[in-house]
């Protein structure tokens, strides 16, 4: 008799762990399937190892500019295979903690890969779980009251363009990398190509970001984009924007080739390696959605705003819905997911409040709507803009670049968004996103008084700003 369960969660990553914690906390009887580790992506291939990369490359910049400090150095090596062995030691120390949360909840764990099956002699409605296993095992069967799907997503790739992991790399084999490249070529300026350039930059690689659209970072405020894009030129990252890779030009030897055009021109680029950034792309193959009702639109599962499909019994979160694709979006999901299922009437998230980051130096991070998004709504509106260069603890830091801007709705005076760019904004915006979800006016920004000397400091005198008060500029 296959074992019932309250919940079973496809996809132990992010937003499906952090669901079947809930989902425990409530006192559903919860199983997790996943056929990888637990943590998916965010742990494994992204967030995580790349931000230890990030943070490896930070240093080591810091370390070649320390006599800007009074501090001499000599002979200042990369050590890549230890750059990686810090990178694998932070995500076997996570992966240790989310296992031993499973355990605390008691919530079983099945490593396969998990299918919806339809109507059958253990439920007459689809949604009971066939988990197979690489080992050839035979399968097993559970059956849940919910299921909640949350397998993610994968990166896309273009024609012409199939990875390899030796000459074309998406982010997952780019992570692997056991020596750095002497050059490579980004496809897509978007947040993860951002990144990687930026990273493999302070690396010491020659940079080229080819990107389709004329401003990178194409969700960002556009004084974001073009800040972050002339920090990165002083780099020698270089950008070609408005660029179109031609498909099925691509040519291996001794590196790569591949044609561009750009405007009426096609121009020939090469380089030693390619990473392909270009979106990703839901995981809802195999899954077994034939079996189902569940609508899908543009490759993503559609829910309502409770994260229920027309499957009522099946809910989907994070990746695999489109939208906010990032890991601290899928956790809440799952959050108010689980909270549904169990009756307990949980807020919607609004994602207007939800607080987005780019960890590339310089870092940006963002909540609400962009200037261009906000005219686009009809909004009134006065900016308030506060440079970093003008903030004490950023001339102490280093590192003065940047500014914040604060965008207020002149009717009623209501907060629309706020975008950073800067030393350790992606640490606080979150003064800006907790703004949000209280509805603060600028003018209460202002008033709270934040301390001296701290970057935060130029949060006060941006909303300052709006209104042509600020102190110190």
């Amino acid at each position: 008799m296959a074992e019932e369960y309250d919940l079973v969660v496809l996809g132990g990553g992010t937003g499906g762990y952090v669901a079947a914690i809930r989902a425990s906390q409530l006192g559903m009887k919860v199983a997790v399937v996943e056929k990888g580790e637990l943590g998916g992506t965010c742990l494994h291939k992204g967030c995580i190892p790349s931000k230890s990369l990030l943070r490896s490359a930070e240093v080591y910049r810091q370390t070649k500019n320390a006599h800007e400090f009074g501090v001499t150095t000599a002979n200042v090596e990369l050590n890549f295979n230890r750059v990686q062995e810090r990178k694998a030691d932070i995500i076997n120390t996570l992966h240790k903690g989310v296992q031993a949360l499973m355990k605390k909840g008691k919530i079983d764990i099945f490593h396969g890969y998990g299918r919806i099956l339809g109507p059958s002699i253990f439920s007459p409605l689809p949604g009971t779980i066939s988990i197979e296993y690489e080992n050839g095992e035979e399968n097993t069967m559970i059956v849940p009251k919910y299921v909640l799907i949350a397998t993610g997503s994968k990166p896309k790739s273009l024609p012409g363009l199939e990875i390899d992991g030796t000459f074309v790399m998406s982010s997952d084999e780019a992570l692997e990398m056991k020596d750095l490249p002497e050059s490579i070529l980004i496809i897509g300026g978007g947040v993860i190509g951002i990144e990687w350039a930026s990273m493999l930059a302070d690396f010491g690689v020659k940079v080229t970001v080819i990107e389709y659209l004329d401003q990178i970072l194409p969700t960002e405020d556009a004084d974001i984009a073009k800040e972050v894009e002339k920090q990165l030129s002083r780099k020698g990252v270089k950008f070609v924007k408005g660029a179109k890779v031609l498909p099925d030009t691509l040519t291996k030897e001794n590196g790569v080739t591949i044609e561009v055009e750009i405007g009426s021109s096609i121009q020939n680029f090469d380089a030693e390696k390619i990473l392909v950034s270009v979106g990703r792309q839901a995981n809802t193959t195999n899954i077994g959605l034939e079996n189902t009702d569940i609508a899908i639109d543009k490759g993503f599962i559609q829910t309502s705003s409770f994260y229920q499909t027309k499957e009522s019994h099946i809910y989907a979160i994070g990746d695999v819905i489109g939208g906010m694709q990032l890991a601290h979006v899928a956790s809440h999901e799952g959050i108010v997911a689980v909270e549904h299922m169990a009756g307990k009437k949980p807020e919607t998230l609004n994602y207007d409040n939800i607080p987005a980051c780019i960890y590339a130096n310089p870092e940006a991070a963002s909540v609400g709507l962009t200037e261009k998004q906000a005219k686009e709504k009809g909004y009134d509106i006065k900016v308030g803009k506060f440079p970093f260069k003008a903030i004490g603890k950023a001339l102490v830091y280093g590192e003065s670049e940047g500014f914040v801007k604060i965008i207020m709705n002149k009717d009623n005076e209501d907060l629309l968004g706020v975008h950073m760019v800067g030393p350790h904004v992606t640490d606080m915006i979150s003064e800006a996103g907790l703004a949000k979800v209280l509805d603060a006016t600028p003018w209460e920004i202002a008033h709270s008084v934040h301390p001296h000397p701290t970057l935060s400091e130029v949060m006060g005198e941006a909303a300052l700003a709006i209104e042509g008060l600020q102190i110190h500029g």
